[in-house]
């Protein structure tokens, strides 16, 4: 154990939150301890990872001011400069255009795997983020002045601020008894990259099917990745069939908007669900990313709203200076902030997937029409397309 202990901050998780929120707080002054059970694998450029996010601006600018972003676009990151939405049911479709905001893109499709490589590269030489690694937490202790850690390997951490950035299932959110709500969607998520006759043009595709939303997202070699959300027996039976038959269904599923399907590569399933925990802060813990909530992944916005958690609690953390960073008016801030908006998207996609992944005559015959009404009201459309880059 250092002699210089007190940490500052601990940050469980080395994921792209918990990574970026440690990288962050060193390159503020914070002296920060990082605990992650493994070692992430190099990224490997000819084997893309099945796993992608559609990268807003503002988590761009985050990671632009750690010296990471030109690293991520050096490597491979694919711009995006369209947006349509539209349902297999007719009535229209909602468009957005990069131009139309006065920017070159909307986001950037980028690999799990790239950024979590390029965040960790940057850990390794900060000197301000002393690792553990691997080591995961075992025991939590809370006192009016600091939280302590006890790690497996024995080692015992001492900070003014713990971040919980371990993931969906947060052992440090259990053991800083934090609750959550879940809510299983009875879906999947499959994923793989596609190759289709005509090119993306740099555009993100979403096309509402009565089974849930299919998004074909435009990747840096021309193909694209795609997102296919299915009742957990279909998922099961789409992952069964040859790549052949697969390649038929999903070109009809999307209506051959980019021609015929005309190659796949593996293919995975994951489930999904919504979680929200009851609270964010616990003492002098605080929950970050799929620690604090779980959304449906129909907007691609899971990474992006957890970044988000990053650059608040960055900002009260500066904004304590030399005062103690963890006590509990501050953190009431980030709790305000934080879970607020993070609710209000969870059920706002948890709507948007209700309605759209629906069969009942209603939503079939309405559903389209506003896609199509929001589409020709230039401000509506202008104020989504904005939040939905981050803008």
């Amino acid at each position: 154990m250092s002699r210089r202990e007190p940490f500052d901050i601990a940050v469980v998780g080395a994921g792209v939150v918990g990574a970026a929120a440690a990288l962050a707080f060193a390159r503020d002054g914070r002296r920060v301890a990082l605990v992650e059970a493994r070692e992430p694998a190099p990224w490997r450029a000819d084997t893309p990872d099945l796993r992608v996010y559609a990268f807003a601006p503002d988590n761009a600018a985050l990671l632009d001011s750690l010296g990471v972003w030109r690293d991520v676009l050096a490597a491979r990151a694919q711009p995006y400069r369209h947006m349509r939405v539209w349902d297999a049911a007719g009535g229209g479709e909602l468009a957005f255009h990069a131009e139309a905001l006065g920017r070159d893109e909307l986001g950037w499709i980028v690999e799990h795997g790239l950024l979590v490589d390029r965040l960790w590269q940057a850990i390794v030489r900060e000197p301000g983020i002393v690792r553990h690694c691997p080591d995961h937490v075992v025991a939590l202790e809370q006192d009016e002045h600091a939280a302590t850690l006890e790690l497996h390997g024995g080692a015992r951490l001492k900070a003014r601020l713990v971040v919980a950035a371990d993931g969906a299932d947060s052992k440090l959110r259990e053991l800083a008894g934090l609750a959550v709500d879940r809510h299983d969607y009875g879906q999947r998520g499959l994923v793989a990259y596609v190759r289709c006759q005509r090119p993306h043009r740099d555009t993100a595709w979403q096309r509402f099917l009565p089974t849930g939303p299919l998004a074909f997202l435009p990747c840096a070699d021309g193909r694209c990745s795609i997102v296919w959300t299915l009742p957990d027996d279909e998922a099961a039976r789409l992952l069964a069939i040859d790549d052949a038959a697969f390649c038929r269904e999903l070109s009809r599923a999307f209506d051959a908007t980019l021609g015929e399907v005309v190659e796949v590569s593996r293919r995975v399933a994951f489930p999904l669900r919504r979680q929200l925990a009851d609270d964010y802060v616990a003492g002098r813990v605080v929950l970050a990313g799929d620690a604090a909530h779980a959304v449906h992944p129909l907007a691609g916005q899971g990474v992006n709203l957890g970044l988000r958690d990053v650059a608040c609690l960055r900002r009260i953390v500066a904004g304590a200076g030399r005062h103690d960073i963890g006590t509990g008016h501050r953190l009431a801030r980030y709790r305000r902030e934080r879970r607020s908006d993070n609710t209000l998207s969870a059920w706002a996609f948890d709507g948007i997937n209700r309605v759209f992944s629906n069969e009942a005559l209603l939503p079939t015959l309405l559903r389209g029409h506003l896609l199509g009404l929001a589409g020709r009201m230039p401000p509506l459309a202008r104020l989504l397309a904005r939040r939905a880059a981050g803008i």
